[in-house]
């Protein structure tokens, strides 16, 4: 078997080399790093594309999606390089065009134009622009552009949705836009699309419900995500049952529900939706939760680096770290949370859903989890527990309810941090907590945790000298957090 380095796909300018190499091998892992542009073709696709692998005086490498189609390249409609799953770059690196991406994949310009988007990261249209298409060869307009045209391809393929509807759930201005991206970006109609996946795709779901395949990248530990899933699940907004994971979410627009199945190679993930325009930020939402785009080759075998570590990073290999469906809500439920068990926080947390929650028909799931604005006004009549932890969980609800508080993908590990820890009754413990899953950081070590330093204890680890296991502490702490409830689950079954 061939073996192929990772290309280093955060310089500004790719290495052609080992770009190369891992399109030659066909290697799945780099699928979503970079793509192939194919100058005798017109074609773009992900290294492991099945096709005869191109002459290198004929290829180039581009950073994104949307640099091939700015340089007029066209996606391959056999491997479908728009469903690739997305760079790791964007949670490895906290520089300004990794915090933008994460912004446009969750629909920021859709629903605010660049200069939302500039305003969120505290940058001006022209700044960002200029930054954007130095680094990924592509402004934030074309970047936008590149996802929507994921989202059109999704919803023709996926449902019954007519074609002008389509477009304007893709977050098209015109259906005439709509039909000339759709035919640049495929070189197909959408009604070529459309026909093109009848012949190999069941029937579509209902209008309102799309059932999609969430790529990620091998391997991937489904005992760590499915244990997480079921221990934290709060009755009302959340339901796990026989491995089917069910919740409600809050979206820009409206609301949905999400029925997930981890399976090999892919998430299966059934979504209703009360506004279609919301598809492309719950995707987005489910991938972040299950940590759909880290790297678990180049993770796993930096860990395993460290003798100490292999056995476990052997034994568990491709361990993510869960992210998370809402800002606010993470904070408030982490807040709960603090110094009690995950029963005790799953009792509190039902009963303030229960009072304050928004209701949805879901099935499984019955509420969404309280607004900032309704926990602000109404949590102290509802929440028990000490004075103190009930007055502070209002008070951060009500920090975010009037924008003192922004949590979102787009700020800075640092920046966040310290808003966060200036809020009473907030510690490093939690704050690094909810910077590691709101951020999807994976170099965050939990090293105050109770659980993570049994855990080391576990492994004979030292905490204080973790500098050796950067960038990848998040991951470290996922394997000391797996490595102690194992040991204490094995000793239950003793006794």
């Amino acid at each position: 078997m061939t073996t192929v380095t990772a290309p280093q796909t955060s310089e500004r300018t790719l290495d052609f080399d080992r770009c190369y190499g891992a399109a030659s091998a066909r290697d799945a892992r780099f699928d979503g790093q970079f793509v192939i542009a194919v100058r005798t073709t017109g074609i773009y696709c992900r290294p492991s594309c099945p096709a005869i692998t191109p002459k290198p005086r004929n290829v180039s490498f581009l950073p994104t999606a949307a640099a091939a189609q700015r340089a007029g390249y066209r996606a391959c409609r056999r491997c479908l390089p728009d469903a690739a799953p997305g760079s790791p770059d964007w949670n490895v690196r906290s520089d300004l065009s990794a915090r933008a991406m994460r912004l446009i994949v969750d629909g920021v310009i859709d629903r605010e134009g660049v200069a939302g988007l500039a305003a969120a990261l505290g940058y001006s249209p022209r700044q960002l622009t200029r930054a954007l298409t130095e680094e990924l060869g592509a402004g934030p307009l074309a970047l936008a552009r590149a996802h929507r045209a994921q989202t059109a391809r999704l919803l023709i393929q996926r449902t019954r949705l007519p074609m002008s509807d389509v477009a304007f759930a893709a977050g098209f201005a015109s259906i005439r836009q709509f039909n000339d991206t759709v035919r640049e970006v495929f070189a197909a109609t959408p009604t070529m699309l459309r026909a093109d996946a009848a012949r190999f795709t069941d029937s579509a779901p209902a209008v309102g419900t799309i059932a999609l395949r969430l790529p990620y990248r091998e391997p991937l530990d489904h005992s760590w995500l499915e244990w997480f899933l079921r221990a934290h699940a709060v009755p009302g907004i959340e339901d796990w049952t026989d491995g089917r994971f069910v919740r409600g979410l809050r979206l820009p627009r409206d609301h949905g529900v999400a029925r997930l199945e981890l399976r090999a190679g892919y998430v299966h993930a059934e979504l209703s939706l009360a506004d279609m325009r919301d598809l492309a930020p719950a995707v987005a939402k489910l991938r972040h939760l299950l940590d759909l785009d880290a790297d678990p080759a180049a993770i796993d075998a930096a860990l395993r680096s460290d003798p100490r570590l292999a056995d476990a990073v052997a034994a568990t290999p491709g361990i993510r770290v869960p992210g998370n469906l809402d800002g606010p809500e993470l904070l408030i439920r982490t807040m709960i949370g603090q110094q009690i068990s995950l029963a005790a926080a799953s009792a509190h947390t039902a009963r303030l859903v229960a009072e304050l929650g928004d209701p949805v028909d879901g099935g499984e799931v019955t509420q969404l989890f309280p607004t900032p604005a309704a926990i602000a006004e109404h949590g102290a009549q509802v929440l028990t527990g000490p004075r103190r932890r009930v007055q502070s969980v209002v008070a951060a609800a009500e920090a975010i309810a009037d924008g003192r508080l922004r949590l979102h993908a787009g700020r800075s590990a640092a920046e966040l941090r310290a808003d966060l820890l200036a809020l009473d009754g907030v510690g490093p413990w939690t704050a690094d907590y909810v910077v590691m899953r709101l951020l999807a950081d994976p170099d965050v070590l939990l090293g105050s945790d109770l659980v993570v330093r049994r855990g080391a204890g576990e492994l004979g680890l030292a905490l204080d000298d973790s500098a050796h296991w950067a960038p990848w502490r998040s991951y470290v702490s996922m394997h000391l957090w797996r490595a102690a409830l194992a040991r204490r689950e094995a000793r239950r079954s003793t006794q």
